[in-house]
């Protein structure tokens, strides 16, 4: 009898003990997001008597069971799509705020107003030196607007475009470590630490995965997973112990494409795909504003080539340059600007000609006007980016929330565990000092 007591309340301290130890765990990564509550499962440990020919089976106490991890596949998908959302549209705001910010601080639409208000000021006084030497460096400016909105733009997009380098390596890496993490679930043992610990590192390069492309997920029954990016087609990136190379490529006008094992794809979600979207919209930007520039460059010149400047001859080329990164002013003088129409006598005050050439650039169809369209445009897709993603963000906080409560520790809970425990491994500590009093009563009988 006393040696059964010491048995039973020797198995309830190992129960303990390693349960303990679990609330330990669980309570030292209450904040690690990447860690899953785990607990002790427990059975009872039957022991077998035999007297004479006859066996009985009784209780012997409690024995430890496996491990057992806290997890929600469905939880953990919805968690993972809503993630893959928010930062599709988080890196493409970015990179379209970075943009709005490159062509609104060139001055480019300032500077193309400036130099239609210069040209304006010398319609009311064209034989005026200061006035034309005002428009000249009016239109100096202009064209080094155009080459900085040029320069910036450029910039913006360079920083996107590593930040797509940069990420596709991260990716191969975490591709990498899930093939590895597959590889070592294979050989794990159900229920054990390590195994927990091979989940929880598992769901972790799922997470980082679906922040960068929308994935599919497959949880094989081994606890394995293989994972398709979402996308034209839908590529496999990871199969069991095996995972694919991610490349990109950028194009001549900084636009991406994706390629996974040699099979290229578009991706279409995760913070990738808003990279790449972003770059498309740059490439579009680039040729709105390349056009522009090619619209100042082809009204000024043709009204140039059209009117005769204060000596009555006609006026040479005012631009040169075949885009905004390349536009300059080659008037060399201020006596060369054709104020006056074609045929007009020399130190003509006649102003129909510098009067057309103002018209056209503030048309409708012209590079003042469209300039504005083109940054409304943009503020206006930059603002919607903005609210997209402020609603994703709320969504995405309320998956997280829900895996947490699935997923995560409670302090309150595994508070309430440890003062449990203690009472339980100090009950069972009692139970065996009573069984050695007994025990010591019974070898003093006489």
């Amino acid at each position: 009898m006393p040696t059964a007591i010491f048995t039973i309340a020797r198995s309830g301290l190992t129960a303990t003990r390693r349960s303990l130890e679990l609330t330990a765990q669980n309570v030292a990564n209450a904040d690690n997001p990447d860690y899953s509550r785990r607990i002790l499962t427990q059975g009872e440990l039957v022991m077998t008597g035999n007297i004479g020919n006859n066996a009985q089976d009784s209780l012997g106490g409690v024995k430890p069971g496996v491990i057992e991890r806290a997890e929600s596949s469905l939880v953990q998908r919805q968690a993972r799509d809503t993630s893959s959302a928010l930062k599709a549209a988080d890196a493409e705001f970015f990179a379209m705020k970075e943009a709005e910010s490159a062509l609104e601080t060139s001055g480019v639409y300032t500077g193309l107003v400036d130099f239609e208000a210069a040209l304006t000021r010398l319609q009311n006084n064209p034989t005026e030196p200061a006035l034309r030497l005002s428009a000249l460096e009016a239109g100096r400016k202009m064209a080094g607007n155009f080459r900085i909105a040029n320069g910036t733009l450029a910039n913006a997009r360079g920083l996107v475009q590593a930040e797509v380098s940069a990420k596709t390596l991260t990716v191969n890496e975490r591709a990498a470590e899930l093939a590895k993490i597959n590889a070592d679930l294979v050989g794990s043992r159900e229920g054990t630490a390590g195994r927990a610990a091979l989940l929880d590192a598992r769901d972790k390069a799922l997470r980082g995965l679906a922040e960068e492309f929308g994935i599919s997920t497959t949880i094989n029954a081994n606890g394995t997973a293989d994972v398709t990016l979402s996308g034209t087609p839908s590529v496999a990136l990871v199969t069991g112990a095996t995972a694919q190379p991610l490349a990109t490529t950028f194009a001549a006008d900084g636009t991406v494409s994706f390629a996974v094992g040699g099979t290229p794809f578009v991706p279409s979600g995760g913070a990738m795909a808003g990279r790449a979207n972003a770059l498309a919209q740059m490439a579009g930007l680039q040729t709105s504003l390349d056009g522009l520039a090619v619209s100042a460059i082809t009204l000024s010149n043709t009204a140039q080539s059209n009117g005769v400047g204060l000596d009555g001859n006609p006026g040479p080329a005012f631009f040169a340059g075949t885009g905004a990164g390349s536009i300059t002013m080659v008037l060399a003088s201020a006596d060369d600007l054709a104020t006056a129409p074609a045929g007009a006598p020399a130190g003509s005050r006649d102003t129909a000609n510098l009067a057309a050439l103002i018209t056209a650039l503030g048309d409708t169809s012209g590079p003042i006007t469209g300039t504005d369209s083109l940054l409304l445009s943009l503020s206006s897709r930059v603002s919607a980016l903005e609210t997209r993603k402020d609603g994703l963000e709320v969504v995405s906080a309320s998956a997280e929330a829900e895996l947490l409560r699935e997923t995560g520790v409670d302090l309150d809970t595994e508070a309430a565990n440890l003062v449990r425990l203690q009472q339980a491994f100090e009950a069972n500590s009692r139970v065996i000092q009573v069984a050695a009093e007994l025990f010591d009563t019974i070898l003093d009988l006489r």
